[in-house]
């Protein structure tokens, strides 16, 4: 959510960042905020009037009674109550204008970083760099489920049967890695000077609308009936929704975590759930890395917290490159992001396996995180970066680790995990 003040002062800017997303619709949006809002402070500004010639009021009745003047005290009271009634008009306008200005400016785009190249989707995303040598095998890669089953670690069948598509059973070795592989990445960020969280995986209303826009919350979040809970799709909104209401010492920043957590995910959209795969899927685990700071800092934070995940993965030897994302694949509430995306021998091109963004102080102007700082209170900036996200990371390892004879190589790093394997077979 922008600071209502842009739309006081420099409505074009927003105007223009709209358009930049491809979003013409929701133009109409600030003018709607901008008339909103000024009846709104026209309400207020009266009502404090009315306010403050009430407390006028109350002293003259009191003088008026103590030297005896009845009918005249009587009077007074007449027209004090008259301005409470109006008082009482005034202040259901002013909830129901505040509530409609939230309603649109929950929807109106964070302002994008001036160097997010512009685009419709994320077919006009732009590599920004490679990490490691890509290399196709001179054997044939199977399909990433074909290997899991010959290796006896995937029973999608079984939990077709039990919960549909989208569901898996891993088990075997392959379970084993999935359970190595989180927690390396747990203590390969709590290394890097992170605090390590299991955060609660449900959370409120309040917290989901803090914490996304609503087009992601549609898709995404599953609610509990009958309950003001929703599974969350990833550890970021319990973090995030960690600090609402909160305010913050400056000399108590950054605040650096990670956490663990299943996800649960709709998986809405075009995209849909694999009939056979666990690319797509309606529930996994992640490794997330999330940060509170200073809205200065947010920059090299950001470059940071991508950066830990182009070393994890070349530290397990496998090839990444990173995408910035363009103006119309960024989610509402951001103002950068950057995907990190691994190599697939199989396929010969790479996929996404974490994003990284800078939301700056969106969602702590949502669920007010507030800095106490030299210069008063401002809202904190937030951002959070996936470390790693199996098993759809278990698709690049086994392809990039797979043997000509079908065993899958454990690189060093893996191999305390794995009690001292070198090796699936």
């Amino acid at each position: 959510m922008i600071d209502i003040a842009l739309i006081r002062t420099n409505p074009e800017l927003v105007k223009e960042n709209i358009k930049k997303k491809f979003q013409d619709q929701k133009l109409v949006l600030v003018d709607e905020v901008a008339e909103l809002d000024r009846q709104f402070r026209e309400a207020r500004s009266k009502g404090d009037g009315l306010r403050a010639k009430r407390n006028t009021l109350s002293k003259q009745i009191g003088g008026l009674m103590a030297r005896g003047q009845r009918e005249e005290a009587e009077a007074v009271k007449a027209e004090a109550a008259a301005i409470g009634q109006e008082l009482v008009a005034l202040e259901a306008l002013e909830g129901e204008l505040e509530a409609k200005i939230r309603e649109r400016m929950l929807v109106i785009p964070n302002i994008i970083d001036e160097s997010v190249p512009i685009g419709r989707d994320d077919s006009e995303n732009v590599e920004v760099e490679r990490f490691g040598e890509p290399a196709v095998p001179d054997f044939e890669v199977p399909y990433h489920v074909d290997i899991m089953e010959r290796l006896s670690g995937i029973d999608l069948d079984s939990a077709r049967k039990t919960s549909g598509n989208g569901f898996y059973y891993l088990k075997g070795d392959i379970a084993r890695l999935h359970s190595a592989i989180l927690s390396y990445a747990r203590d390969f960020m709590i290394d890097r000077g992170f605090t390590y969280y299991i955060p609660p995986f449900m959370i409120r209303s309040d917290v989901v609308t803090g914490v996304m826009s609503f087009a992601e919350m549609e898709n995404m979040m599953y609610k509990i009936e009958g309950e003001d809970l929703y599974l969350i799709g990833t550890s970021e909104h319990s973090m995030i929704g960690k600090f609402i209401d909160t305010f913050l010492n400056k000399e108590e920043l950054p605040q650096t975590l990670t956490s663990y957590s299943p996800c649960f995910r709709k998986e809405v959209g075009a995209h849909g759930i694999e009939e056979r795969g666990v690319y797509r899927i309606h529930q996994f685990e992640k490794q997330e890395m999330i940060v509170v700071c200073e809205p200065e800092d947010s920059p090299a934070w950001f470059v940071k917290l991508y950066t830990n995940t182009v070393d994890f993965f070349r530290s397990l030897d496998i090839p990444v490159r990173t995408l910035e994302c363009c103006s119309g694949d960024l989610a509402d509430l951001k103002v950068k992001s950057i995907d990190v995306e691994a190599w697939s021998p199989r396929q010969k091109k790479y996929f996404e396996v974490g994003s990284c963004s800078n939301l700056g102080d969106a969602q702590a102007r949502r669920l007010g995180i507030r800095v106490r700082g030299e210069r008063g209170n401002y809202f904190a900036h937030t951002l959070n970066n996936t470390v790693v996200a199996p098993p759809r990371m278990l698709i690049a390892f086994l392809e990039n680790n797979l043997r000509a004879d079908g065993t899958v190589a454990i690189p060093e790093p893996l191999r305390m995990y794995m009690g001292g394997k070198d090796h699936i077979g």
